[in-house]
């Protein structure tokens, strides 16, 4: 396999009932930029080499998803996953509402830790 790789700017397109539409315009909203400017910048200071630094880079956001379930553990995602996957079965806008304060409830008891420096001094 070639660890060489082209970055051809992307902006679309995709179908308005695009399940990942949110995701492709944030897509197509970055590569509006050039990331080998900062990159290169970056190996000027550092001594990096940019292929180093872009593997570097994409090593690190492309494995952030798997750092978060580590931390949360998949029951945990699950249980946040649930009233999500509940609403959008219903399909309303009550529904949504109410799963978006369920969730608000989890976080909150999530965070009491953090909003206490005695429990959690971190």
């Amino acid at each position: 396999m070639s660890d060489e790789l082209n970055l051809t700017p992307w902006t679309g397109p995709w179908a308005a009932d695009d399940p990942d539409a949110v995701f492709k315009a944030e897509v197509a909203d970055y590569n509006r930029l050039d990331p080998l400017h900062t990159l290169r910048g970056l190996s000027e200071h550092t001594g990096i080499p940019v292929g180093g630094l872009a593997r570097y880079v994409l090593a690190r956001f492309a494995t952030t998803g798997s750092g978060g379930l580590l931390e949360l553990g998949p029951a945990m995602v699950e249980r946040l996953r649930a009233p999500v996957r509940r609403a959008e079965e219903a399909g309303t806008d009550e529904a949504r509402l109410a799963a978006y304060r369920e969730l608000a409830g989890m976080l909150s008891w999530l965070a009491v830790p953090l909003d206490q420096p005695d429990v959690y001094p971190g």
